[in-house]
């Protein structure tokens, strides 16, 4: 159940939701919604592309017994506050990951993220290496073409939302089965999607400004491939891990690795870009 917040429709054992709250009320920031429970060592986790913490509802059981897991709703999505004129940029993104643990305090932090969460871990941990442990980079999504790979379906949609005119519109449909569609394109074993997370997306959708948030994010993938740069900086220790058929190409996965000379690579079989919902033990096992 959510403490101080809506209640979200999957429940998990032993977590609820908090909001970290502006650090003043003329920040213009807003809340940042967030999960927690277990104790032990902090984990912190970043979702994909358009989801929200609830991604990892599969994952949180298996880090609960070793650690005291945070799973953030990014800026706008979620449960997290939407306010006007929000900037959905690298920049802005990776700014709310270092608002959330220097305002939580936390230290000897994992972070775990997925997709462009992946790419925020990366980032968030070269500007917060005193507070950083490791980081464990699920299918990093910094690469051009990214969700149009799902398929023909999500390439459509993603036109669409971009669409000068009709963008805004386009952004606000997500009629389930297309939704239901789009999330296949991204796993191997459709049963991954469960009926009760893909409501939860979709009654998030529905929030009053929600397209928006959708639009500027998908608007504004091309900066985390910009972000790439940072990866120079980070020196913690890192495992770059990638599902079987991920979206990203063999070349995608060479330039991180290139990029970053001491990490380990990892290669899960049958596994998509949502490996959190498929493979959550294969994560699970690389976090002690």
């Amino acid at each position: 159940m959510i403490t101080d917040g809506p209640d979200p429709l999957i429940s998990i054992p032993g977590v609820h939701g908090h909001y970290l709250r502006a650090s003043s009320a003329r920040s213009g920031l807003g809340r940042l919604r967030y999960l927690q429970g277990g104790s032990g060592s902090p984990v912190v986790l970043l979702h994909t592309v358009r989801t929200q913490a609830e991604h990892f509802h599969r994952l949180i059981p298996l880090l609960l017994p070793n650690h005291t897991v945070y799973a953030l709703d990014l800026p706008g999505m979620g449960h997290s506050d939407i306010e006007a004129g929000a900037r959905y940029d690298d920049n802005a993104l990776r700014s709310a990951v270092h608002r959330f643990i220097v305002q939580l305090d936390l230290h000897d932090v994992t972070l775990i993220g997925e997709s462009i969460g992946a790419t925020l871990a990366l980032t968030a941990s070269a500007d917060l290496p005193d507070r950083i442990r490791r980081v464990v980079a699920v299918n990093t999504y910094d690469y051009a073409g990214g969700i149009a790979r799902s398929g023909v379906l999500a390439r459509i949609i993603l036109t669409g939302i971009l669409a000068p005119v009709i963008g805004p519109t386009f952004a606000g449909i997500e009629p389930k089965p297309v939704m239901r569609a789009v999330l296949h394109g991204g796993l191997v074993n459709d049963d991954a999607l469960t009926e009760d997370y893909l409501d939860e997306l979709l009654s998030v959708g529905r929030r009053p400004g929600y397209s928006r948030v959708a639009r500027a994010i998908y608007g504004n993938l091309p900066s985390l491939i910009a972000a790439r740069s940072h990866y120079e900086r980070v020196k913690v220790p890192v495992h770059l891990v990638y599902g079987e058929k991920d979206w990203s190409r063999t070349t995608d996965r060479s330039d991180n690795y290139r990029l970053l000379p001491g990490a380990e690579f990892l290669e899960i079989p049958d596994s998509g870009h949502f490996m959190s919902l498929e493979k959550p033990e294969g994560i699970a096992a690389l976090i002690d």
